[in-house]
Order: structure tokens, then C-alpha cells, then sequence
């Protein structure tokens, strides 16, 4: 090994590697969540579709005495289970921002945070305007998120030509839109109010941060808490990926051993073996080894690093294997719901998107990144109008089954569109790489 390769990572490789690590899976798992996409309409137009519909339809359920849980295999176990993990993964991605990202600063996080804002607010007018005084009318916060794994997918095909303030500012907006769509599931989309079990979720909550504060380390005990909260979630009528999104905001973000005090145990130790003239290393030296490497990573590194592979290449797919599917016609397309989440996304996420940026660096709260024109915004706020997971899953929570195809193919439609247009437009607006 090169005297190179011995020293530590400068503070910007610490602070770049995990967001190169997050577009690498993102742009692959991006690309299987397409195939699926594309596979779960193609089963739900063909004459497999009622064999595809009732296999997701099957009723799964856990049963010990009088205590029953479960549900239809599409709706409880990935959209309330699965879905849950993928929420986890979210607040991980959020806290990671809000410590040593993007929006860790005010200045740093005006443009984005104002942008995703206005992209929130453009789509859910266009569409309550439409739908206004209609059935379906609460479906106003479907064209409101952006999907990550797509967005990163498409950037991922224009190659290098993508200036990297660019990249940041749609990861960014695209993670606020996030905490956005979580406040609004939190919000407007719950059933059944039960305030008893939502306190007892919370006295599960108070657990976990009294063992943090104790500095308990054990994964284990916080995944049965974990469970526990989210069940509490789920019994109170507060969608349960809730609680995944604030299990993983409440992931410490720093580590318990340093970087001194694991190069000064590696170095007592090699000084150790040096002494003795012994090959071979004491188990309680092994053992304080392992744990100073493993606690020199942070939770929230040891967690995200592994989930967001499950999440981007398990548990997306078969979201979209069991949400993608609708039977595309001529009804459906011609839907008001379907139309208004369609335009909700295709034209209020760039208007909404670039209208408030371009406020923002006129009043001189934030600044265009560097290298980015607005051509460019352009093409990212187009872009921003793939909605598909996120989209998806709150179409599942504001519509009922009459009006759940509709809003499905409206959000399929707009989503194709925006991808369409955005990347057009970035391909003729972003320079060509230099040699």
C-alpha cells in the first residue's frame, strides 16, 4: 500500500463518497424499478390480469390468540410493511442532509428548500383547481413529490455533461419534497384516529431516546422498540411510515469512537505485538478492536449503506410490481382525476419549481449553484415532475378504488412526460464535456 492509501480521508471525501454511494444505487435501482414498472402494466393489460390482481390480493395475517394482524399481500405487507423500511431509509437520507448535506445550513438550504416548496404548492393548485367540488378531490397531494431513483436514473443516462450543483440541487429538492409528503401523509391522509395507541407509540419513541442517552448500542433492542412503534403507528390510524420516518431522523448521525481514538488503539496495539514478538493477538484485543472499528462508523452509515441496496433493488421493485399495475384505456386517460394529476405534474412542478427559485435569487435569499443556468432549472424542474413511488403511494391513501386507476394512470402519464421533456431539455441546455 502506497504512504497515500495510510492517510485519513480529507473532510470532502468524508462528505462526497456517501452521496457518490447514494447516486450509484440509485441510478441501477432506478432502472429496475422502471422494468418492474413496465412489467406490472404489461401483467395488468394482458389476460394475466386477474391472476396478477389476485395474487396481490391475497390476505396475509399473523394470529396468536385474540390478537390479529394482517391484510391483502399488496396492501398491508408492502405498502405498510415494506414501505415502512423504505420511510426508515428516507429520515435516514434526511438526517444525513440536515447534518452535513445540503440543507444543513440556512443559506445553503434556501434554493432547494424554497423550490421544492413551490413544487409542492404549483401541482397541488393545478390539481385542486380542477377537482375542486369532484370526487377525488382529496387526491390534491399526489402530484406533489419527486422520485429519487428515476431522477438519479435519467441524470445517470446524460453522463458528465451534469454539472454537479445541479445534481446536489435536484437530490435536494427531491429530499425536501420528502419531508413535505411525509407532513402531508402525517396530516391529511390518516383513518380512524385512536389517540391511546398513537401515546403508546410515543412512549415508545421516549424509550428509544432514553437508551440513546444512556448509550445503549444494540441494533437488536432498538428493532424490537422499533417494532413496537410501529405498530402503535399502525393501530392509532397514523399511517406506520410515519414512524419509519421518525426512527430514522432519531438515528445518531456521529460516531461513539473517533478517528484519534481509533488510530491511537491501532497504534497501542501494533506497539503491543511489537513487544511481545507474538504472532497472535489476545481475544479481548480483537474484541476492544472490533468494537472501536465498528463504533468509529456512525448508526446512521452502519444502517443506510446496507438498506438503501434492500431498498433500491427489493423493496421499490415490488412496490411498483404491486402498485404499476392498472389497466390503461381510453376511460382512464380521459379522467378528470387522471388529467388533473397529470398537469399537476407535468406543468406545476416546473412552474412551481423554477417561479419560486427565480424569487428567491431576486429577493437575494439564495443563489443559483454554480455553473447552472436557467435552462437548466428548467430541465430539473421537469424533471422533478417524476413523481412515481411517492406519487403512487399517496394515490393509495387519497383515493378509493373507483378513482384508484385513475389516479394511477395520471400519474404514470405525467410522469413519462416530465422524464421525456426534462431530459430533452437538459440535453440541449448542458454543454458537452470537455476532453
Amino acid at each position: 500500500m502506497s504512504l497515500a492509501g495510510k492517510l485519513p480521508d480529507a473532510p470532502i471525501h468524508r462528505l462526497t463518497r456517501p452521496l457518490e454511494r447514494f447516486l450509484h444505487v440509485e441510478s441501477a435501482g432506478g432502472v429496475v424499478l422502471l422494468v418492474c414498472a413496465i412489467v406490472a402494466l404489461a401483467l395488468a393489460n394482458s389476460p394475466a390480469a386477474d391472476a396478477y390482481q389476485n395474487f396481490w390480493h391475497t390476505r396475509i395475517a399473523l394470529e396468536i390468540g385474540g390478537f390479529s394482524l394482517g391484510g391483502e399481500l399488496g396492501h398491508f405487507f408492502v405498502n405498510d410493511v415494506l414501505m415502512t423500511i423504505f420511510f426508515f431509509v428516507v429520515g435516514l437520507e434526511i438526517k444525513r442532509e440536515l447534518v452535513a448535506g445540503e440543507l444543513n445550513e440556512p443559506r445553503k438550504a434556501a434554493l432547494p428548500v424554497i423550490a421544492a416548496l413551490g413544487g409542492m404548492v404549483v401541482p397541488a393548485s393545478i390539481y385542486f383547481a380542477i377537482m375542486h367540488g369532484k370526487p377525488g378531490e382529496k387526491g390534491w397531494g399526489i402530484p406533489m413529490a419527486t422520485d429519487i431513483a428515476f431522477v438519479v436514473g435519467v441524470m445517470a443516462i446524460l453522463g458528465p455533461r451534469v454539472p454537479i450543483g445541479l445534481k446536489i440541487m435536484l437530490l435536494s429538492i427531491a429530499i425536501a419534497d420528502d419531508i413535505g409528503a411525509v407532513v402531508v401523509i402525517a396530516a391529511f391522509y390518516n383513518t380512524g384516529f385512536d389517540g391511546f395507541m398513537l401515546m403508546m407509540a410515543g412512549y415508545g419513541l421516549a424509550v428509544i431516546y432514553l437508551l440513546r442517552w444512556l448509550g445503549a448500542r444494540s441494533i437488536f433492542v432498538y428493532l424490537l422498540i422499533g417494532v413496537y412503534v410501529w405498530l402503535g403507528f399502525y393501530k392509532s390510524g397514523v399511517h406506520p411510515t410515519v414512524a419509519g420516518v421518525i426512527l430514522g431522523l432519531m438515528t445518531p448521525a456521529g460516531t461513539w469512537v473517533n478517528r484519534a481514538s481509533l488510530r491511537l488503539i491501532l497504534t497501542d496495539l501494533a506497539a503491543e505485538l511489537r513487544e511481545d514478538g507474538e504472532d497472535e493477538v489476545g481475544a479481548d484485543d480483537l474484541r476492544l478492536l472490533a468494537f472501536a472499528a465498528k463504533e468509529a462508523v456512525s448508526p446512521l452509515d452502519r444502517l443506510e449503506t446496507p438498506l438503501h441496496t434492500w431498498v433500491g433493488f427489493i423493496i421499490m421493485p415490488l412496490f411498483a410490481l404491486a402498485n404499476a399495475g392498472v389497466a390503461v384505456n381510453a376511460n382512464a386517460l380521459a379522467d378528470p382525476i387522471a388529467i388533473a394529476v397529470a398537469l399537476g405534474l407535468f406543468l406545476g412542478k416546473p412552474i412551481g419549481v423554477v417561479l419560486f427559485s427565480w424569487l428567491a435569487v431576486r429577493a437575494g435569499i439564495a443563489k443559483r449553484p454554480h455553473g447552472v443556468s436557467w435552462g437548466m432549472m428548467a430541465g430539473a424542474g421537469m424533471l422533478a415532475g417524476i413523481g412515481f413511488t411517492m406519487s403512487l403511494f399517496v394515490t393509495g391513501l387519497a383515493l378509493d378504488a373507483e378513482q384508484l386507476a385513475a389516479g394511477k394512470v395520471g400519474t404514470l402519464a405525467g410522469s413519462v412526460l416530465s422524464a421525456a421533456v426534462g431530459s430533452a431539455i437538459l440535453w440541449f441546455t448542458l454543454r458537452k464535456p470537455s476532453r
